[in-house]
Order: C-alpha cells, then sequence, then structure tokens
C-alpha cells in the first residue's frame, strides 16, 4: 500500500512545463512550519487506498475513466445485495463511473459478529459496504427507509415504508444527481426474487426510470435546483436465478463474464470483488471464496430510450451498445444550441484525440476541461442544458488532475497533530483526540512530499476548510520544495461552540416499530456525512529532464503564474497506536463534550417485584480541561429518584464518572414509562451518549442514543427457586431481561460446557444461532441431552444453519429444520394444545399475550418432527398455509426438550409482554406439569 511521500512509480522523463493545482480541503492555516507532522501509517491502513489505487496500477486504472463518460447506476434493497463482480468489472475493468443505491442500510439483520442490532447494526453494516465498495470502485447512496426485517411480498414492503412514493422519490433524487447513462435493478420485481424488500427495489428501480425524466414528478426536487434526466438503458437482474451458469436466450439481453482476469487487478473481477465482500462480517460473508474461472452475470434489456442494438437471438455484447460514451459525445443533449458555443464541440474531439499516456497531453487536457467550466458557466446555454455538461466536464478535469499527481507520485497528508506536539510519535487511542468537542484546540499539520524526480514545487497556498463552513483559514505564499523534499504547513484552530457534531444524518425514534428515518437535507442519501475538516493545497510543478538545483528563476518569481494548474486534497485525520502498537489513522470527528448514558437503557420492571429499581448515570468527558455540571433524571409523574440531583465534574480529558440512582415507581401498571437523564453545564444540557462502531478491518463512525432509560412494566410471575443457565450464541439480550424480572440467570461461557456441573441448573436456555456459533456445542450435545434425559429443561432457539443443524441430529427425536418463517409480526396465532401446562404455569397465556410484537413472529422453523414433538403453536403469512413447526415441545427421558423459531430475541428486549410471559413459562416448562 501507498504511504504518502513514498515514490511507487517507475521513474519517467518529462520535456515539459507542468503545474498541478493540490487542492486540500480544510481549515485554519498558519504560516508553513518546518516542524514534521506525526509519521504516516507504516500499516495498512482502512482510510488509505488500496494497493491497486496507487502506483502504476493506480495510473492505469484512473486512465480507464478517462477514455469513457459512461455511467452506471445499480439498485439494490440491503448490504450484500449488489453484483459486486458486474460492479468491479464496469467500475474497474471499463473506467465507467458507477454508483450502488442499497435502499437500507441492513438494520434489521442478524449480526453474526455480536450483540449489535438495530440501528447500531445499521451504522455498522454501513460501514462494512462502504469498505466493500472501495474494492469495487463506486459511490453509495442510500434511502430512507428502514430494513424491518424479513417481508414476503412488495406490498407489506411499501406499507412499511409509508408508501411507496417514499424510496421512488429518493431513488428519484439519486438518478437526477448522478446521471446514469444505464440504470440497474438488481432484482427482477418477481415472487423469484423471495424478499419483498427484494422485490420492491425493482419495481421501484422500473418505475424511477421514467419519473426521474418527469418533471412533474417529484416537483419539490426540481425546485431545490435538480434537473429531470432520463437514463439511456434499464436491466434487470435475477433473470436466471442466482449462480446461474446457463440462461435461456429469451430470459437474458445480456451474459457477462466477471471471471474474467485483470492483470492490473491481479484477478478476476469478482474474485476481487469478494475480497470487499469479506468486510460484510456481520452476515457472515467473513470466509468467502470465489474459484477461479469463468463466472457469468445474465440481464434483461427491459426499457430503452436508444436505438435497438440486439443481435437475431436479442442479445447485446455490453451495457452501453447503443450510448455515445465518447467526450464529444457529451454534446449529445445540446446539439441544437453548438451554435451558441461554437468551441464546445472541436475542443472535446481534441482532447479525446490525444495520447493520455502522454504526460504532456494529461496536463494540456487538465487546462483545458478547466477552462471549458469556466466558459461554459459564461455562455448563453439554458441551465437545463448547461448544467449536466458543466458538471460531467468538471469531473473529467478532477479524474485528469488525479491522474497527473499518480504520475507525479505526489503524497499528501493532513493530520492532527499529536497532544505532545508536531513531530511527536503518534500516542494510544485513549491519548488521541479521537474525537475532539467544541472548545478543544488542535493543531492540524498538511505535510505535501514532491515525490517526482525533476520537477520542483512551487506552493501558492494552503487553505483549511470545514464541511460546513464553521472555518475556512487561507495563507497565501510563494515557496519552492526541490524534488524529494516536503513542505509543512501548521493550522492552530480552536472548535468553536457553535461547530455541528459528526453523527449519523439519519434517525428514527423508535427503531423497534418506526421504518422510515428523517434526515438531514444537506446529505440526504449519503452513505455518511463528510469529514469535518479538508485540507486543500494550491502549487505548481515545473521541470524537465536533466533539471537540477539551484531551482530555475522563473519559479523564484512571486507572481509566475503562466503555467497549467492540477489539484489533490486530504481530509484530516487523527493519528494513533492501536492495542497492537500498529499505527492507525481515521477521520477527525466531533462530538459533545459530554457522552451521557443511563443504563440499562432497557429495563423491564415486574408489576410484583418491582418496587425499586436502578438506574446509573455514566458521564464521559472528551474536553481537555475541566468541565462540571448538575445531573438530574427526568422520572414519570409521581415516581421519585434517589438522589434528586448531583453535582459531577471532570478535571480532564477521558475521565468517566458513575452515579447510581435509586427509582422508586408508583401505581405500576402494565405499559411503558421512560425515564431521562441530562447534565446540565452552563448554557449547554447535555443529554445523549455517543459510542464508536468500528472493527479492526473497517472505518469508525459514531453512534448516538439518547440518555434515556426506556421502562416496560410487565405483569409477570416468575417461579421461585428455579435456577437457569444460558449458553450465549451469536448474542442477545435474554438474560438481562430474565435477571431484571426477578429469575436466577447464570451465564454458561460455551467453552465450559465441557467441565460444567449441568445438575445444578433446572433450566439451560441456548441463544441465537448457539450451534451455528459454538461449535463447543455441538461437541457436547451428548451432555445437554443427557441433561433433559436426567430431568432437565432444554429450550434451542432459532439456528439458521440449516444443513449443518439437520446433519448433526441434534435433537432428541427426528426433526427436520427448515427456512420456514413467518414475517407479518400482527400474524394470527393460534393455541394448537390450550390444556397444555405450558399456557398456564407460571403465567396464564392468552390470545392478547401475542399482541404487540414487533418485526416478525419467528424464522426458521420445523417443518417435519418425530411424534414424540407436540407442536403447541400455529400462524401463518398471509395467504400462505400454517405455519406448525416453530415451538415444539417433547418429553425425553424425565425431562423437557423445546424448540423455537419465535422471535423472542426481538421481543423480550424490546419490553413485549405476552413474550415475555410465554418465554417465562417456556423456561418453567419442567416444574410447569406438577405446579399445574
Amino acid at each position: 500500500m501507498q504511504i504518502a511521500g513514498t515514490e511507487v512509480w517507475p521513474k519517467t522523463s518529462f520535456g515539459i512545463l507542468l503545474v498541478v493545482l493540490l487542492l486540500f480541503t480544510a481549515s485554519f492555516a498558519q504560516a508553513p512550519a518546518t516542524s514534521p507532522a506525526a509519521a504516516p501509517a507504516s500499516s495498512p491502513d482502512f482510510y488509505d487506498p488500496l494497493p491497486q489505487d496507487t502506483g502504476e496500477a493506480g495510473l492505469k486504472l484512473q486512465l480507464r475513466k478517462l477514455q469513457t463518460t459512461g455511467r452506471l447506476m445499480m439498485v439494490v434493497a440491503h448490504p450484500d445485495d449488489e453484483d459486486g463482480g458486474l460492479l468491479t468489472r464496469e467500475a474497474r475493468g471499463k473506467g465507467v463511473q458507477t454508483l450502488l443505491m442499497t435502499l437500507t442500510r441492513g438494520e434489521g439483520g442478524q449480526n453474526e459478529t455480536g450483540n449489535t442490532f438495530s440501528d447500531e447494526l445499521g451504522v455498522l453494516r454501513t460501514l462494512e459496504l462502504l469498505a466493500a465498495d472501495k474494492y469495487y470502485g463506486v459511490e453509495q447512496r442510500f434511502s430512507r427507509v428502514a430494513d424491518f426485517g424479513y417481508s414476503k411480498s412488495p406490498e407489506e414492503t411499501f406499507q412499511k415504508w409509508g408508501g411507496h412514493d417514499v424510496p421512488l422519490a429518493d431513488i428519484v433524487r439519486v438518478i437526477r444527481e448522478f446521471r446514469p447513462d444505464v440504470l440497474i435493478a438488481r432484482f427482477s420485481g418477481t415472487s423469484r426474487d423471495g424478499h419483498g424488500h427484494h422485490q420492491a427495489s425493482s419495481m421501484l428501480t422500473q418505475e424511477a426510470f421514467r419519473a426521474a425524466a418527469d418533471p412533474n414528478r417529484f416537483p419539490e426536487q426540481i425546485k431545490e435546483g435538480l434537473q429531470p434526466w432520463q437514463p439511456k438503458k434499464l436491466y434487470i437482474g435475477n433473470v436466471c436465478g442466482f449462480g446461474a451458469t446457463t440462461c435461456p436466450d429469451e430470459n437474458y439481453t445480456i451474459q457477462l463474464n466477471t471471471g474474467e482476469v485483470d492483470p492490473v487487478l491481479g484477478m478476476s473481477y469478482v474474485q476481487f470483488a469478494v475480497e470487499g465482500l469479506k468486510h460484510q462480517q456481520s452476515q457472515g460473508l467473513g470466509d468467502i471464496k470465489v474459484p477461479s474461472g469463468p463466472r457469468y452475470a445474465f440481464y434483461k434489456l427491459v426499457d430503452s430510450v436508444v436505438p435497438n442494438t440486439k443481435d437475431e437471438k436479442g442479445h447485446e455484447m455490453d451495457l452501453f451498445d447503443g450510448v455515445d460514451t465518447s467526450l464529444p459525445g457529451l454534446t449529445r443533449g445540446v446539439a441544437d444550441e453548438l451554435n451558441d458555443v461554437p468551441w464546445l464541440l472541436p475542443t472535446l474531439k481534441k482532447i479525446s484525440g490525444r495520447d493520455l499516456s502522454d504526460v504532456n497531453s494529461l496536463s494540456d487536457n487538465a487546462v483545458e476541461l478547466r477552462d471549458m467550466v469556466e466558459r461554459l458557466k459564461e455562455s448563453d446555454l439554458d441551465t437545463p442544458l448547461k448544467s449536466p455538461l458543466e458538471w460531467a466536464l468538471s469531473e473529467k478535469q478532477d479524474q485528469t488532475e488525479h491522474a497527473l499527481n499518480l504520475v507525479l507520485h505526489l503524497g499528501f497528508t493532513a493530520e492532527v497533530a499529536p497532544p505532545q506536539g508536531a513531530g511527536a510519535a503518534p500516542p494510544s487511542r485513549a491519548q488521541a483526540l479521537t474525537p475532539v468537542s467544541p472548545g478543544q484546540k488542535l493543531m492540524v499539520v498538511g505535510k505535501l512530499h514532491n515525490g517526482s524526480k525533476r520537477y520542483w514545487l512551487t506552493i501558492r497556498s494552503a487553505t483549511l476548510i470545514s464541511s460546513e463552513s464553521w472555518v475556512r483559514r487561507v495563507h497565501s505564499e510563494h515557496v519552492t520544495i526541490a524534488p524529494g523534499e516536503d513542505y509543512y504547513a501548521n493550522f492552530a484552530i480552536q472548535v468553536p461552540a457553535n461547530a455541528p457534531i459528526t453523527r449519523p444524518y439519519w434517525n428514527r425514534n423508535d427503531p423497534a416499530r418506526d421504518t422510515v428515518y428523517e434526515v438531514d437535507a444537506k446529505y440526504q442519501t449519503l452513505g455518511l456525512p463528510p469529514s469535518p475538516l479538508h485540507l486543500n493545497v494550491e502549487y505548481e510543478i515545473a521541470g524537465h529532464k536533466g533539471l537540477h538545483s539551484p531551482a530555475p528563476e522563473f519559479l523564484k518569481k512571486k507572481h509566475a503564474r503562466e503555467l497549467p494548474e492540477g489539484a489533490i486534497g486530504a481530509d484530516v485525520r487523527v493519528g494513533f497506536r492501536d492495542d497492537h502498537g500498529v499505527e492507525r489513522r481515521i477521520p477527525l470527528a466531533i462530538t459533545p463534550a459530554v457522552s451521557l448514558a443511563l443504563e440499562p437503557s432497557e429495563r423491564v420492571l415486574s408489576v410484583a417485584e418491582g418496587k425499586t429499581s436502578m438506574a446509573q448515570a455514566q458521564a464521559y468527558s472528551n474536553l481537555t480541561g475541566t468541565i462540571g455540571g448538575t445531573l438530574h433524571l427526568a422520572v414519570p409523574n409521581g415516581w421519585r429518584s434517589e438522589p434528586s440531583t448531583l453535582r459531577l465534574s471532570a478535571s480532564k480529558r477521558g475521565e468517566k464518572r458513575q452515579s447510581d440512582f435509586t427509582i422508586t415507581p408508583a401505581n405500576l401498571q402494565e405499559g411503558q414509562a421512560e425515564i431521562r437523564a441530562a447534565l446540565d453545564s452552563g448554557r449547554i444540557s447535555y443529554t445523549e451518549g455517543y459510542t464508536r462502531v468500528t472493527r479492526e478491518d473497517l472505518g469508525s463512525f459514531y453512534y448516538f442514543q439518547p440518555a434515556v432509560q426506556h421502562v416496560s412494566i410487565v405483569d409477570v410471575k416468575v417461579p421461585k427457586d428455579l435456577k437457569v443457565g444460558y449458553i450465549m450464541g451469536a448474542g442477545d439480550d435474554i438474560p438481562t431481561v430474565l435477571q431484571q424480572i426477578g429469575m436466577n440467570v447464570t451465564l454458561i461461557p460455551a467453552e465450559k460446557i465441557t467441565t460444567e456441573n449441568l445438575t445444578q441448573y433446572g433450566s439451560i436456555v441456548l441463544g441465537v444461532r448457539a450451534y451455528d456459533t459454538q461449535k463447543e456445542l455441538v461437541a457436547n450435545n451428548k451432555k445437554l441431552l443427557d441433561f433433559v434425559s436426567a430431568g432437565g429443561t432444554l429450550m434451542v432457539q432459532n439456528n439458521n444453519s440449516v444443513g449443518d443443524f439437520n446433519s448433526g441430529h441434534f435433537t432428541p427425536y427426528d426433526a427436520e429444520l427448515s427456512r420456514a418463517r413467518v414475517s407479518v409480526e400482527e400474524a394470527p396465532v393460534q393455541i394448537l394444545a390450550p390444556d397444555d401446562p405450558v399456557f398456564h404455569y407460571p403465567n396464564e397465556i392468552s390470545q392478547k399475550d401475542f399482541d404487540g410484537w414487533v418485526q416478525e413472529r419467528g424464522l426458521y422453523f420445523m417443518d417435519k418432527w418425530d411424534d414424540h414433538f407436540k407442536p403447541l403453536l400455529s400462524c401463518h403469512d398471509p395467504n400462505e398455509a400454517d405455519q406448525n413447526g416453530g415451538l415444539l415441545v417433547a418429553k425425553y427421558g424425565k425431562g423437557t426438550y423445546i424448540y423455537t423459531g419465535y422471535a423472542f430475541f426481538r421481543q423480550l428486549p424490546a419490553g413485549v409482554p405476552g413474550a415475555i410471559r410465554l418465554f417465562v413459562n417456556l423456561v418453567s416448562a419442567g416444574t410447569a406439569a406438577s405446579s399445574h
């Protein structure tokens, strides 16, 4: 991987004078400093470019972009739905400007890496997808709709997403902003897609193809300044089934081999894409592999506004058949107005005719593209005609300047200096200014390395700017650095009180039930909001073969501006050493000076046992210096908190204060309540906390939560003297809920199952996907069944590795796991065995206990079972057959074996009363018969 300031491109002879504008968007510049910035990371860093995007390989890939104006956009429903092989083939193999729009962030799925769920999981999966996108080579966009779990129909999907037009408007917006030539729906829009979200994403994309060109559709976007845009061609996928190697002629229009090896990437397109897909570990894709050899993607053309290019079999050779992707082809939208801009077409033809491997040509192209943009702005063309052309030429200018930077081996970093000062070794993460808060003083150090062997750099200016315009500092000068030398610029700043916080721009108040986000309009559809600070450096480069010091005289002239210009830039990052001593750099983030949390954030109170409860306020200072305030809780009317207020202070950054409050509720009745914490410090009231979402292979971002304890008051009885052992699977919060309502629950580490004395427990519960994730359970399953045979109760929750579960024969009698599920959480439930003790002890279960469930009824039900098993419940999705395999109970020896696919892992943390009562009864099944 290229580290800024090192040379990775072979020595080249230059015979021209060249000026490059290094554009770094950052803020607050002072005079250039002679002290060096912190040393760049010496190991691969997530935020550094991939090796294939640096040096000779990077230049070859960049030159492919300069040879086409083609633009492609793919729409999918969730992270990991994308056809990474096709995206990589187009973006990297052909240089096509490519965008992936993923409607949801996958927040409704399960997590195979831990117990992060809901909106925090959405942040994690956003980071995972952005990591994969680096390999695909694509831009990323999202819509406002949330993944609410599995859906079997597009009708339910549209209903949950606030109507058909909510996601459609977002797709149309992105089309009008990105202006693709080719639009691809990853799915077919039919039942063949399975998931209702998949079907909906294709149906919406097909409608958006024409809607984006209609100014009467979503006219509010036109008032914002967006222009209607008509893509040229529309394709749909999943026309032959995923993974198909052959396809009937009539089913597809184009067949693309994503297994073709690209010599620049060093592997096939699909193999390179899979290297990115491996980052989506929360979906179990960390070990995915693709063998060498042909691998085909089939797509069908379903709408088009260009002439037919199909052969006699109805096939095409390329997605862009019939689309002019040449640089002169950009004038097609102003063909009738070329007399008003007579210079436009000839200049574009001249640019497109140059040899892009020649540095002189790249330099000339950069200058002429820049000049064309300026001339277009001043032309008399109408805005609807001028805007897309001006935008496309600006993009080509940026691409050309990036190619020049690669040719010239320019390296640039912008970092926050360590607290010990510029030049000091990177500190630990705890000591590093990650993140910073309003009031914090810091030094930003920019370092420009002239990696050229023959060109001198003349620095014109350095500019530090913020994405929210809270700072802009420019330092103009005339400094010359020789080949191999570095230029440093220091910017001393203080984060102002009004600096916007770096946070997700999307939010919903009730993640368990809200399925459409409120968004900050400035950033809507982006993956993440932009980095707060960006550093720009303007410079010129000049030289020729055999040029040596001293610098040419004309470079010493203060106002020499006759040379062409280019651009380069970098976000400001913060360096630190992780727990393994590896140096890393992450983008600067701005967070509140105090992070305040109320733990636990979810609490279930039993009506019978809930005389008092505890809440712990946790305050973390992120400000260098002293900060203090008054901490208090807002409780429901009639409730009391002790103490009522508390004075807190922290004298240094990183200090954490914990304060326990005793909550005394009043008049407990089943329902919901909230307790809110606030720390008042001067004129500021801190009412939320934030945590960093990251992983070693990912970037990082902050997830915010209000300092609130959501209290679910449940009328539930728990058995006395029942000791429960809980073996965690992929991760869930069920044990916490059981403990909160007064049950005696002990967590048993899976690795200790071999030596654990199970006879001390009356019941053992296996967490969600326990057999999928805990190999010790597989090896010790006989011990669990022996526990049941001796009189214990074993409750097994859903696993999704159907083949492994069935081949493992983990159940005491024959039973086959399936992928059957009931996705509608309101689906009616029938009690099949109303006299069974499990519905009567210790709680009476009735039909109303199935009201208020969230996201889904259940998943991975059994579809076949031995007669020893008794099905207890039945439910089904609309227009489907009954599913009776969601809750099976069998007597085995002296004990009770239970399998359940019902989604208790979602219901209990959400405080659903009926689900809590039923779960308690199931755990108590071993004592239910005698007690009843």
